[in-house]
């Protein structure tokens, strides 16, 4: 072996016990990153960012099924020796349950400055951007105009037994939904409207993508589901409308708001990279990543001054449900035994 290549292995051999790598593959200047965000939007978003500085991206994605609980499970379970340096997280609620086990490094990111300060940590440990809302979709050749949903309330409504459907409680978004009903009615009410669901026949469907399917077959007449869903259907030229619930302009009893949900981007502590970790949160809180979600996502920019398409709506425009994530997120795990119990599990 010449010196140079001696040289070479021992720089390895350091390389590899001060990293905690397993070889000398990886770049220097190289990401973890595991997502809840959809891998059809964020992985493109993903090589914008590779493209736009000097970063590689290694990605992992949750699945449909699992939305959300498939990697933070996984973050959980490697948090003695870390594999990963970003979580984006589909919903703003998840990272709580790693911020409480010292599980993300706070960082301020300079891009964050644009966004309200109600859709990130002032230690710096999540910042929220590229948001969606909770919606009805409704499919229009079952349902009139004159007696479209207005309301989360109206799934329970005797005159739509067994016309509805929502995804799994368990998992993803549905999760988030319900433990903020928890948070703002109460565990009195927000299990006696579960239960009346149940009454009512509510379809149980695997996921938020799912729900979309039956309300566009007509095997449903609405059912709840998420923005970007909602516009996928929409794209697809299915016959069905968009109904942002509770805005309140049917009574005091529709004042709830609708339910925004910002991805949200969290570094993790004791990531192999952290630098470049740094580096990819800049970029997916940059307003060209916000913009890019709107286009391809229909996810609402947070800060002003994005060009967003037609179909997406600004964030200015809805009445939003007031919640605070750090409860609902703690209200989560505590309603978790209910909701297994409620599902069937």
């Amino acid at each position: 072996m010449t010196d140079d290549r001696v040289c070479l292995a021992l720089a390895c051999v350091a390389l590899a016990f001060a990293s905690g790598c397993d070889s000398c593959d990886s770049q220097a200047n190289e990401a973890t990153a595991y997502t809840s965000v959809d891998q059809v939007f964020s992985e493109p978003i993903f090589r914008h960012c590779e493209e736009a500085g000097d970063l590689s991206v290694r990605s992992l994605f949750d699945t449909e099924e699992t939305k959300s609980t498939g990697v933070l499970n996984r973050l959980i379970a490697e948090a003695d020796h870390p594999q990963a340096d970003v979580f984006w997280s589909g919903d703003p609620v998840r990272p709580f349950l790693l911020v409480e086990r010292g599980l993300v490094a706070p960082y301020r990111s300079p891009n964050a400055e644009g966004l309200p300060g109600a859709f990130q940590a002032s230690d710096g440990t999540w910042t929220g951007f590229a948001a969606r809302a909770r919606v009805l979709l409704v499919n229009s050749d079952l349902v009139s105009e004159a007696d479209t949903p207005r309301s989360i309330r109206d799934l329970a409504e005797a005159r739509w037994r067994g016309q509805t459907a929502i995804a799994n409680p368990l998992f993803g978004t549905t999760t988030m939904h319900v433990a903020a009903l928890f948070s703002v009615w109460g565990d009195d009410e927000a299990k006696a409207f579960l239960n009346r669901l149940r009454e009512n026949e509510v379809r149980i469907a695997a996921s938020n993508g799912e729900v979309k399917r039956l309300v566009v077959s007509g095997e449903v007449a609405f059912g709840l589901t998420d923005t970007d869903d909602a516009h996928e259907a929409l794209a697809g030229g299915a016959p069905v409308r968009v109904v942002y619930p509770d805005q309140g302009d049917q009574g005091e009893q529709d004042d709830l708001g609708t339910l925004v949900m910002p991805t949200v981007a969290v570094l993790l502590a004791g990531g192999p990279h952290p630098e470049a970790g740094r580096q990819l949160i800049d970029c997916l809180l940059s307003a060209e990543v916000e913009g890019r979600m709107a286009t391809s996502a229909a996810h609402m920019p947070l800060r002003a001054g994005v060009d967003v398409p037609e179909h997406v709506t600004a964030l200015s425009n809805i009445e939003a449900m007031e919640v605070d994530y750090a409860s609902v997120a703690r209200t989560m795990e505590r309603i978790d035994p209910w909701l297994r119990e409620w599902v069937g599990l």
